[in-house]
């Protein structure tokens, strides 16, 4: 009996040990063209496990004004401050693999496009890859982002 107790309880405890890590909180962006960080975004999960992202925090290309306004977003987002704007929308964990969020969109505010997106969490959880697509993930782009610390 006792035995028994040891195994289930070290399964048990090896399963909370190796549990994904979790997709929300502060992040870093880094441009994948720039290498530069542009923002920081805050990654939320509602009640219905979507997850959604805003800016939180914006900075300037060295040698280059501070832009504080989606210019090139399209319809309503047109000139809307870049602080609170949701970027990230939609995004499900993926229930073969709990590091992928699928099914969401990206907001380039750079260029106000809107693409497929798909994320990917490192297995610590401190860095994720998000690539943004049309049509085909094959015809896009990926950029790292890295978890702040809090």
């Amino acid at each position: 009996m006792l035995k028994k107790s040891l195994i289930l309880s070290s399964i048990f405890f090896s399963t909370l040990c190796f549990a994904a890590p979790d997709l929300t909180g502060k992040w870093r962006t880094v441009d994948d063209k720039t290498g530069y960080s542009r923002a920081d975004v805050e990654i939320s999960k509602n009640n219905e496990g979507v997850y959604t992202g805003k800016i939180i925090e914006i900075r300037p290309i060295p040698n280059k004004p501070l832009e504080e306004n989606c210019t090139h977003c399209k319809g309503s987002l047109k000139n809307v401050p870049y602080m609170n704007l949701e970027i990230l929308n939609g995004f499900r964990q993926s229930p073969k693999d709990p590091l992928l969020f699928t099914q969401g969109q990206v907001l380039d505010p750079l260029s106000g496009n809107v693409y497929h997106g798909k994320i990917k969490l490192n297995a610590k959880g401190t860095r994720l890859t998000m690539r943004g697509y049309i049509g085909v993930s094959l015809l896009g782009r990926s950029a790292t982002w890295i978890r702040l610390t809090e």
